[in-house]
């Protein structure tokens, strides 16, 4: 099933990237043994960088396009098993990370990188920050397939050295017009399908998302192009303080002068905000493609076990093409279902205990790692999810955060409750006139509280 390029594990382990001995290199003190000052709960993990946490190493697989095949799964599934705590995260952008790793760091890189889960290159490890919609190629409504372009930027991130300058966090957005799309993360370039003078072009914006209006355009032929002079450009002017386009736009507010950095290609002022998708990511949902749909699961409070993800995997050799879609809610879809065996495809997922109906209360949470797993939490908002979810008749859109850090969601949720110490949390609602997680609505609130104020009645609780 596993099988390394020739060469990549002694390339990239060996790299100039790393320090020259396994502990160094990987920072893989065990979970017992690591000190509260060694804990760098704000790190961004790599594959090839595992990050300490108070539950152990983190290691995130980024995922081209958030596609991986079932036996890239299996493989995942494994890993985490064998070589760490058991738990998988789903993230909002479309990848996967393990968790609790301890002193076999190592070996987990290698098995990882042998199912073709990393980098051409150590130092590109960080930079293959390309998200699509997960309905990329298949979602009825889309205006243009991203999926090529995306392989091309894919390819220039690894190859060209300069561009391993980037921040881990610097990121790039394609948009294809779906239905089924995650608009609302703010990325530091991103392109969205335009039709202008009878043509097809690209919108495209710096430091924002497609619904942020009056931008940018360029012939579709020359997206690759405007993005890759943009990163150059980006990398020629940024001070090393500035890790993100919104840190160079806040200090150069006109940049870029198009006459400089996009010399050569055609560049017109346009008008255009992006109407939000209308699509779902649970249940089935015809394709573009006749006589096919997607069936999508969320991943309980994003976090998958290896049965799980294993479960699923075997759902896409059976019912689908044999892939996994991960997306930005946490969850996964199965493409290229034939309509007919839909319903099959759904019930195995929710034999793993993955999630298919909206309606599901779990499947409308949010919550980061919280205080069981990061240093920066005031709660342990995993747990308190779940006792929250059986106070909840319906299914309604919260996210519990651990620290304003707001790890869980890179945008901001109808409801925020940002926890306060433990099992106690401020709420707020999200609203378009107030900046960060919206207008406060009530400090230090307990459980039963929060549920009797969002008007879905209360259960005594005597850990209250």
């Amino acid at each position: 099933m596993l099988s390394a390029k020739a060469g990549i594990i002694p390339r990239l382990l060996h790299s100039s990237a790393f320090s020259t001995t396994p502990g160094d290199l990987l920072n893989e003190p065990s979970p017992a043994s690591a000190p509260l000052e060694n804990v760098r709960p704000s790190a961004c993990p790599g594959l090839l960088r595992v990050v300490m946490a108070l539950d152990g190493g983190i290691c995130r697989i980024k995922l081209p396009g958030g596609v991986l095949n079932a036996d890239q799964a299996d493989a995942v599934a494994l890993a985490a098993e064998r070589f760490a705590g058991g738990v998988i995260e789903a993230t909002n952008r479309g990848n996967l990370q393990i968790r609790g790793i301890g002193g076999q760091s190592l070996e987990l890189i290698k098995y990882l990188l042998a199912a073709g889960l990393g980098p051409r290159e150590a130092a590109a490890d960080d930079v293959r920050n390309v998200m699509l919609s997960p309905t990329a190629g298949i979602d009825p409504q889309m205006q243009a397939d991203t999926r090529l372009l995306a392989a091309q930027i894919l390819d220039s991130l690894e190859s060209t050295p300069s561009f391993h300058q980037l921040s881990a966090k610097f990121a790039v957005q394609l948009d294809g017009g779906e239905g089924l799309a995650m608009l609302e993360h703010h990325h530091d370039v991103w392109l969205s399908p335009l039709a202008f003078a009878g043509q097809s072009w690209w919108a495209f914006g710096l430091a924002g998302s497609p619904l942020d209006g009056t931008v940018m355009a360029v012939r579709q032929a020359h997206g690759h192009a405007v993005v890759l002079a943009l990163l150059q450009a980006f990398l020629a002017t940024a001070t090393p303080a500035q890790h993100r386009m919104r840190d160079l736009l806040a200090a150069q507010p006109s940049w870029p002068p198009a006459r400089g950095v996009l010399a050569g290609i055609d560049v017109q002022p346009v008008n255009f905000k992006r109407t939000p998708g209308t699509g779902r990511a649970l249940g089935a949902h015809a394709q573009l493609q006749a006589a096919t749909c997607y069936v999508g699961a969320a991943a309980p409070l994003g976090r998958l076990t290896p049965a799980m993800l294993r479960g699923a995997a075997q759902a896409a050799r059976t019912w689908g093409d044999g892939t996994l879609r991960m997306t930005p809610w946490q969850g996964l879809l199965l493409p290229n279902v034939a309509v007919h065996l839909a319903d099959q495809a759904l019930q195995a997922l929710q034999s793993t205990g993955l999630l298919t109906d909206a309606g599901q209360p779990l499947a409308q949470l949010i919550a980061c790692t919280g205080s069981s797993g990061c240093a920066k939490a005031h709660a342990d908002t995993k747990h308190d999810a779940m006792r929250l979810a059986q106070r909840l008749p319906r299914a309604r859109a919260l996210h519990l955060s651990g620290c304003s850090r707001s790890c869980a969601a890179a945008h901001t949720a109808p409801v925020t409750l940002l926890a306060v110490s433990a099992g106690h949390y401020d709420v707020y609602f999200r609203d378009a006139d107030q900046p960060g997680f919206g207008a406060l609505q009530a400090r230090d609130l307990s459980l039963d509280a929060i549920a009797t104020l969002l008007g879905e009645g209360s259960r005594s609780d005597t850990h209250d």
